[in-house]
């Protein structure tokens, strides 16, 4: 039988972890000074996001590194191991980022972020598994290793026209057995790839994600107060004016990219109120 097909569709579809995408985890905006993310779950349970001490939050890059991460687990058959091999330069290229020392040093520090981030849920994270809340921490990855090859050989690619621009270096990670667990029991939320790619917003791209959950808890129309939205993306801004000013470019990019029917701000009874529609 011939698998070509197959693999061109896992290539183009990502599978998340339902329950980690409805918690916050990525800063969205620069702006701030945040030490932790703090978010209490709509069934009580609360959940912070703690970086390494020194260390900032993960930001918009590693957002992007999580997904591309997730989306080469897939690809690859969800290996029972969890391990995933590739070389930045390879990795920053299906980005679509650009190739170069600043890029490498990124998505070094974004890796480490990922292993080093503590994710906290105190009956705040689903164990799909086990089918309860659960307490504890964990982290998206749980091993680390990027090894450069040995200078002699990284001075060899000068000789090679087609390598010039490959980096030295090969990375083997680990997914958490956390997220491994929940997309093995299919709680999860899928996306399309080049669809996640056209939205060149960081706000957009994490609305995406949300909105798939909205899609499987409530069907395809949702209503959420806009100050628990900005909650659960999560932004920085406070005032309605403000979050809308973030919140309308996104809203516009899933628009066109055939995400969303229609997204309504409104004002009910003194509180804001977001309406989404969903595409089929």
């Amino acid at each position: 039988m011939n698998q070509a097909p197959r693999r061109r569709q896992l290539a183009r579809t990502i599978i998340l972890d339902r329950a980690l995408e409805n918690l916050p985890l990525f800063r969205l905006s620069d702006s701030g000074e945040e030490v932790a993310i703090s978010y209490t779950a709509d069934g009580g349970g609360r959940w912070r996001v703690l970086p390494a001490p020194g260390e900032r939050l993960p930001g918009t890059f590693d957002q992007d590194v999580y997904v591309e991460l997730l989306r080469r687990f897939h690809e690859a058959g969800a290996p029972a191991d969890g391990v995933l091999t590739f070389t930045l330069h390879a990795f920053l290229r299906t980005m679509g980022r650009r190739v170069d020392g600043r890029t490498y040093e990124q998505l070094r520090g974004a890796l480490t972020r990922l292993q080093r981030t503590a994710l906290e849920s105190t009956d705040a994270w689903f164990d799909a598994t086990a089918g309860a809340l659960w307490t504890g921490q964990f982290t998206v990855l749980t091993a680390v290793s990027i090894d450069r090859r040995r200078l002699t050989d990284h001075d060899q690619l000068a000789l090679f026209s087609a390598l010039t621009n490959n980096e030295p270096g090969d990375a083997h990670v680990t997914l958490s057995p956390q997220l491994r667990s929940n997309i093995l029991a299919g709680f999860t939320i899928a996306l399309v790839a080049a669809r996640y790619q056209q939205l060149s917003s960081p706000v957009a791209r994490r609305l995406y994600r949300v909105l798939q959950v909205a899609r499987l808890d409530v069907g395809r129309e949702w209503q959420v107060p806009l100050e628990r939205l900005a909650e659960q993306l999560p932004l920085a801004q406070r005032y309605p004016s403000h979050l809308q000013r973030v919140l309308q470019p996104a809203h516009e990019m899933l628009l066109a990219a055939g995400v969303l029917r229609s997204a309504v701000v409104s004002q009910e009874d003194k509180v804001w109120q977001v309406s989404y529609q969903m595409a089929d």
